[in-house]
Parts: C-alpha cells; sequence; structure tokens
C-alpha cells in the first residue's frame, strides 16, 4: 500500500528510525482500525519484492517494519532475506491470525477479539501489544499474556480515538499490574506518519 521512513512510534522500539513497509489486505477487520484503506489489496498497485528492498535500503534507516493490512498473509521469506542482505533489521507487526513466514529481529503481536491468533504465533512473538477499546479488553489481554513466552514484552495501549477515556484506565490497571507497559501512539500526538 506504501512505503515511508519516519520512527516507531509505539512499543519497545518508540523512537527509533524505522522504514515501514504497509502491505495493503487484511481480513480481520478491526472496529477501530485507522487504515481501513488498507484491507482491499486490490485497490493498490503491485511492488516488486526487489523495488521495497532496495527502498529499506535506500532509507539507511536500521529497522524496517512491515505492517498492514495483515502482513502475514503473505509469504514473506523474500523480502525479509534482502532486508537482512542489506543489514537491517526486520521487524513486523501482526494480529498472528496467519502463520509467519520470512525471518524476523522482532515480532510484535497485537491480536484481536475478532479473528484468534495462531498458537505458534505466540510462541515466536517478541512482544504482545492490545489494544484497549473498552475496560473488559483488560481482563482479555490478561488471558492474552498467559500464551506469551516468559521473556517476551507486555504492552497495553489506549485506542486512540479513545484515548482520553481509556488512558486514565490503562495507567491505572498498569500501576497495579507492572508486569505490563504503556504503550502510546507518539507519532499521531507529534503529527507525523
Amino acid at each position: 500500500m506504501e512505503t515511508f521512513y519516519t520512527f516507531q512510534g509505539e512499543g519497545l522500539y518508540t523512537g527509533t528510525p524505522a522504514f515501514f513497509i504497509r502491505l495493503a489486505g487484511c481480513d480481520v477487520g478491526c472496529v477501530w482500525c485507522d487504515v481501513k484503506e488498507s484491507w482491499d489489496a486490490a485497490k493498490h498497485p503491485l511492488v516488486a519484492v526487489s523495488d521495497l528492498v532496495r527502498a529499506a535500503k535506500e532509507s539507511g534507516a536500521p529497522i524496517v517494519v512491515i505492517t498492514g493490512g495483515e502482513p502475514a498473509m503473505y509469504p514473506l521469506g523474500e523480502l525479509t532475506d534482502g532486508i537482512r542482505a542489506n543489514g537491517q533489521r526486520t521487524h513486523i507487526e501482526t494480529s498472528g491470525a496467519h502463520p509467519l513466514s520470512g525471518t524476523w529481529d522482532w515480532i510484535t503481536l497485537s491480536p484481536k477479539k475478532f479473528k484468534s491468533a495462531r498458537s505458534e504465533v505466540f510462541a515466536q512473538a517478541d512482544e504482545l501489544k492490545v489494544i484497549v477499546f473498552h475496560k473488559s479488553d483488560l481482563e482479555w489481554a490478561e488471558v492474552q499474556s498467559k500464551k506469551m513466552t516468559e521473556n517476551a514484552c507486555l504492552f497495553l495501549q489506549a485506542e486512540w480515538d479513545k484515548r482520553d477515556e481509556i488512558s486514565p484506565l490503562v495507567v491505572a490497571y498498569i500501576t497495579q499490574h507492572p508486569q505490563w507497559r504503556l504503550s502510546v501512539q507518539i507519532h499521531k500526538y507529534l503529527g507525523v506518519s
């Protein structure tokens, strides 16, 4: 769908310069999705993997984040091999609803209630990011966290459009449950991609 060079605005790598490759196509359909225009892959032109790898290299970014839509819908081995050959780290942001392909330096799993994440993706993920849209999502987050490996980073993130209402709830929850960290969409507060 698009590529852009900015910085990671969420999770453990917040503030790190990053080249983003946003793949079109998604079959999860989150109510709060902020890139619904990515859902229909047919609306976006195909781009050669070699062109994506070259653009990533030219950016000079230390990490390349593959996101979507839902990027795991596609075979990503050729793309990650090319990025890693550039000397760049490969990161993915996925709902976990599809098996992972490719070689990853960092896997952010953001499971959704609408389409369950696969058990093997929980085992592979480095980071769990749960979007909190409603108070009940905190209980759901705890259930998801039990599926993660012991050393995984756990993040709660208020849904952007409800941040004024939900953020205080998330902060209060984290202070009572210190295994969790706060993820804030810094890029949106700063008004950058």
